[in-house]
């Protein structure tokens, strides 16, 4: 299973009333729950390779922050992560962002749509595409 699967699985318990989502894939099991003392936005996540036993742990090579937002591209289209070209990013990882504040252009079909932060935070990571293609729900960025 990829990561911004598993990103994908972390925002959608995030922000509904889902407590505990299990899926297995290629012999992966993610679980991911929330507990009753946790926010909308946080969620915990144990990733299970083979036999392995079930572990509050990320799986080597999955660095998976559940404190973050993951910022997903909403449409296809291609990403540009400046105004025009030759023109500053809107922003560069290790940022502090408002919330509302423009992260990327996605342009699909001649239509020009702002990518903008859906909370306040620091970037912590940042997609390397500027210029190509996104699909939906591509990890554009994460904001803790």
């Amino acid at each position: 299973m990829d990561l911004p699967k598993i990103k994908t699985l972390i925002d959608f318990v995030g922000r509904t009333n889902v407590t505990e989502l299990m899926v297995t894939e290629k012999n992966v099991t993610v679980r991911i729950f929330k507990t009753a003392l946790q926010t909308d936005a946080t969620s915990n996540i144990s990733v299970t390779t083979g036999s392995d036993a079930p572990s509050d742990e990320p799986a080597s090579g999955l660095h998976v922050s559940p404190s973050a937002t993951s910022v997903l591209a909403p449409i296809f289209g291609i990403l540009h992560r400046a105004s025009a070209p030759g023109q500053p990013s809107f922003v560069e990882a290790g940022d502090t962002v408002e919330e509302g504040q423009t992260l990327f252009i996605i342009e699909a079909m001649k239509v020009f749509n702002k990518i903008v932060a859906p909370r306040a935070g620091r970037i912590t990571h940042l997609t390397e595409v500027d210029g190509g293609e996104v699909e939906v729900n591509d990890l554009l960025a994460e904001i803790s």
